[in-house]
């Protein structure tokens, strides 16, 4: 059963956004608010075995790549005034 939703006092840049993004989706305004709510709401669980295969590719990518943990000193220190 569906339900009927009046949002008022969407503020501007929340409005321009959605309707960027219904756009690019080639959707309705309503339809994209719905997925969003969805997506934040009813986030779609991945199985423990899903989750391992994408850690041991996060875990293979950063192994081939030339980032190190020393790096990550590096970079904060960038960030301070």
């Amino acid at each position: 059963m569906s339900t009927t939703l009046t949002l008022k006092n969407i503020p501007a840049e929340v409005y321009e956004r959605l309707k960027v993004s219904a756009e690019t989706h080639r959707r309705s305004l309503n339809s994209e608010a719905i997925v969003c709510l969805e997506s934040v709401l009813l986030p779609k669980r991945i199985s423990t075995s899903e989750r391992l295969v994408r850690a041991r590719a996060l875990r293979v990518a950063l192994a081939n790549s030339k980032f190190q943990a020393k790096d990550i000193s590096i970079y904060k220190q960038e960030e301070r005034p």
